[in-house]
């Protein structure tokens, strides 16, 4: 993003919304169907309740995500994509596909690293 806080292009406005480890992953949960913060906490393993949270708002803010608040005692709350959300989880789809088929040889690479790193250097 420049320093003006316009976006040099298109991708760049995409990945400022969708950056971070949990953010595409909050939206491939919500698109499946709409749920509740303990769901989602319980479905993205290892993502505390306050990260979880505060990309849940991140979302709401740029138009993804939409949460519903029911009255009731103990309070409900539901998150769904708005039309902008799915638009974008399709969008996302092409890339998923990518790790899909990639994501052996990605996971190889990633672990010969160490090893790599460990050898003299010639």
């Amino acid at each position: 993003m420049a320093g003006t806080g316009t976006f040099l292009c298109g991708l760049d406005a995409a990945v400022a919304v969708v950056g971070g480890k949990w953010k595409p992953l909050i939206l491939w949960a919500l698109s499946e169907r709409p749920r509740r913060t303990g769901e989602l906490r319980r479905e993205l393993d290892g993502v505390s309740e306050k990260v979880l949270i505060a990309q849940l708002r991140e979302l709401e803010e740029d138009g993804v995500v939409r949460r519903e608040v029911f009255a009731q005692v103990p309070p409900k709350v539901v998150y769904h994509l708005t039309e902008v959300g799915v638009q974008l989880d399709r969008a996302l789809g092409p890339l998923g596909d990518w790790g899909e088929q990639h994501m052996h040889d990605i996971v190889a690479r990633r672990s010969a690293r160490p090893a790599a790193a460990a050898r003299p250097a010639r």
